[in-house]
């Protein structure tokens, strides 16, 4: 055996309905990323797989849910099982390399035809990703140090309109929230270096507005352009922020590939903001792709500073269960590597603070309301003072009737956005 091999593996875990008995098909899945074919080959000997083949650790029946099958399903439907199973995959077959890691534990087998769901749910990496990728450069104390905010929730808001807006109009709402007391502002995902919005005029447009904030009160807020672009324009746009005196810069991960953010993160020198859109196209179904628990470890092992986990009341598909499951994921310590911010997003407003805070137990998070803040009855001024008050209240404890009493600005939020959640 040659002096590189290693003891080190990959846990992958998988929930798969199939009609095959539960090992067979366990078994299957197992040879298919790994060593295996349809068939035994001449060369794929015993000591080869002793090596090199994943080993499927367990597997645990569970009720079967009643969703269809993936398409090109074979198999008699009578007989279909469900399962939780766990695959260890030889660290030796594709080493601390992100990239391949994910041809391994997620490559052909959602093609898999007798399979009639699977998805990867969880992944329990070795130290070397750590070591190899680093994780976020910034993480939750350099964002606060940025920021200048040292403790209580981060609360931010995402530029609205989402696109259509001048340069200049831009710098006008910009100056309006920093003089709101706004911690954050971002590019929405859907604005990136245009024809009618450049990266370029956008930054030259907003930091100028900042600075002067800045020069006021010895405080700026963060911005994070988004300089989500093809792979090798990356670089100088991050580098266009960072001359012009930018503190943050945005990456739409799904968009670059977790290589792309991984490659920010090696010459970054602001915290990246990690956007999950189309995040969904991976995780919306229960019968095939990422769980959000898998893909959060991979995005902050790349680099992400900052990871968009949804939040409570959300617009979207994710129950609030979902969600709060999704926050602890990422504020979970991962081996190796530093702290990732939580950032809460869609539907949220001051209303949510109190229940937001008791269910996760902590403030470090980054609170982002768009309509929240730019939808208030009396301005986003108002909308950042709402949320502000609101999370206060909720991070001294008091009652939700406390905070309406104390704040006219949540009490005119609730005339647009409703009842506040207790």
């Amino acid at each position: 055996m040659s002096d590189h091999v290693t003891a080190a593996h990959v846990t992958a875990t998988y929930v798969i309905e199939t009609s095959l008995p539960l090992q067979q098909a366990a078994e299957t899945l197992a040879g298919e990323q790994s060593t295996g074919t349809f068939v035994r080959v001449e060369r794929e000997s015993d000591d080869l797989r002793a090596r090199f083949a994943a080993q499927v650790v367990d597997l645990e029946e569970l009720p079967l849910t009643g969703d269809s099958a993936l398409p090109g399903t074979v198999g008699d439907p009578a007989q279909r099982r469900r399962a939780r199973m766990r695959l260890r995959f030889p660290l030796d077959n594709f080493g601390p390399s992100i990239p391949n890691l994910q041809a391994a534990v997620a490559g052909n087998l959602f093609e898999i035809k007798e399979l009639a769901a699977v998805k990867l749910v969880d992944l329990d990496l070795p130290a070397a990703f750590g070591e190899r990728y680093g994780g976020p450069r910034f993480g939750l104390a350099g964002t606060r140090e940025r920021m200048g905010r040292p403790d209580g929730a981060l609360i931010g808001t995402i530029v609205k309109p989402s696109i259509g807006l001048s340069p200049a109009d831009l710098a006008e709402v910009v100056g309006e929230l920093a003089d709101a007391g706004v911690d954050f502002i971002k590019d929405d995902e859907l604005q990136g270096n245009g024809p009618t919005a450049p990266l370029a005029e956008r930054v030259a447009a907003v930091m100028p507005v900042l600075k002067r904030y800045a020069d006021r009160t010895g405080r700026m807020p963060m911005y994070a352009f988004n300089i989500t672009d093809d792979i090798h324009l990356l670089e100088q746009n991050h580098d266009l922020v960072v001359a012009a005196g930018g503190t943050c810069v945005m990456v739409c991960i799904n968009m670059v590939g977790l290589a792309g953010l991984a490659h920010v993160r090696r010459f970054t020198q602001v915290p990246i903001h990690g956007h999950r859109a189309m995040f969904g196209a991976i995780s919306r179904s229960p019968q095939v792709g990422f769980s959000f628990r898998a893909w959060q470890k991979l995005a902050r092992l790349s680099g992400a500073d900052h990871l968009h986990t949804n939040g409570i009341s959300n617009k979207f598909y994710e129950s609030d269960d979902e969600v709060l499951v999704s926050i602890a994921d990422v504020r979970t310590p991962l081996d190796g590597v530093g702290d990732t911010v939580p950032v809460l997003s869609s539907g949220q407003w001051g209303g949510l603070a109190h229940a937001t805070r008791r269910a996760v137990g902590s403030s470090d998070l980054l609170v982002l309301a768009g309509g929240g803040i730019h939808g208030h009855p009396d301005g986003a001024a108002a909308g950042v003072e709402s949320m502000r008050a609101a999370w206060a209240s909720a991070e001294r404890g008091e009652t939700t009737a406390q905070a309406l009493a104390a704040s006219p600005e949540l009490r005119r939020a609730t005339e647009r956005f409703g009842a506040v959640r207790d």
